[in-house]
């Protein structure tokens, strides 16, 4: 893990990138900023994390770093020695952990619950969506004690990608206070992630749909070697791809009040439900 500094004194900002080694849109983030070197207002920690994974071009060494944060990954794993010095580097922080993904093109941020932090950051990011995984956040970086805010920041791999993590980066530091100057707030669509779409065994995968649009009862939104997947009731998908995760399409997804305006203006929050059956 490497950790680097802007500005002088103790750091309550930090930006970290390479929680997975084949998402290098952060570290490039963070390698931007170094270079810029620009004047803060504040200091700011740079994390780049799973070095030894970025350097061998894989998601990760021995488990996933973002779920190691727990004792369900074995003490002597490589991520799990990791995730205790990160969480004693970002300890009371506020922090913006990078990613990028293979299911959704524009960027979208990811929080465990709607908490201050949550609702005076993301609305100012340059984010298509919000999703809450307050009910699937164990292992993650948000167990760690500090206020953290997810970006994916694109396709995995992407030169548009890394254009982002570099803008979202600045933009997280310009509401910190770290950067000077504003920026403008916008309502954010926000989701509740829930069950997990189920793949069934196949050699090809396709999907059809859109994350974060309304899948209807009856449309079909992918594919398992030809063979169509029918929506059983009506779900917003979330994370949805081909072959992002190697035994589920995503998650359905449910609409909750909008990041950025009042919770009785927000979205119906009608529970939903995408149960999938071969025809």
């Amino acid at each position: 893990m490497r950790v680097e500094q802007l500005g002088e004194g103790t750091p309550e900002v930090a930006v970290v990138g390479g929680i997975h080694g084949d998402e290098p849109c952060g570290v490039r983030a963070i390698e931007r900023l170094e270079a810029d070197d620009p004047d803060v207002e504040r200091p700011v920690k740079l994390v780049v994390a799973n070095e030894r994974a970025l350097e061998r071009g894989v998601r990760y060494v021995d488990a996933d770093l973002n779920r190691s944060f727990g004792d369900d990954v074995p003490p002597d794993a490589h991520e799990r020695q990791l995730a205790e010095a990160l969480a004693d580097e970002i300890e009371g922080m506020t922090a913006l952990s990078i990613h990028s993904t293979q299911s959704h093109a524009d960027p979208f941020a990811v929080s465990d619950g709607r908490q201050e932090h949550v609702q005076r950051i993301v609305p100012r990011l340059s984010v298509a969506a919000l999703v809450d995984v307050e009910e699937f956040g164990g292992g993650r970086l948000f167990a760690a004690n500090a206020d953290i805010v997810e970006v994916e920041a694109g396709l995995q791999g992407t030169e548009t990608a890394a254009e982002n993590a570099y803008t979202l980066a600045r933009e997280f530091l310009t509401v910190s206070g770290v950067l000077p100057g504003d920026t403008v707030p916008h309502e954010i669509p926000t989701f509740r992630m829930g069950e997990r779409i189920p793949k069934p065994p196949a050699e090809e995968y396709e999907v059809f749909v859109e994350n974060f649009q309304q899948v209807e009862e009856g449309e079909t939104f992918a594919a398992a070697d030809g063979e169509s997947l029918v929506a059983d009731e009506t779900f917003w998908p979330v994370l949805l791809s081909p072959y992002g995760y190697e035994k589920q399409f995503g998650y359905e997804g449910e609409p909750a009040p909008n990041i950025g305006q009042s919770p009785s203006e927000g979205a119906n929050s009608t529970s939903v439900s995408s149960r999938s059956s071969a025809q």
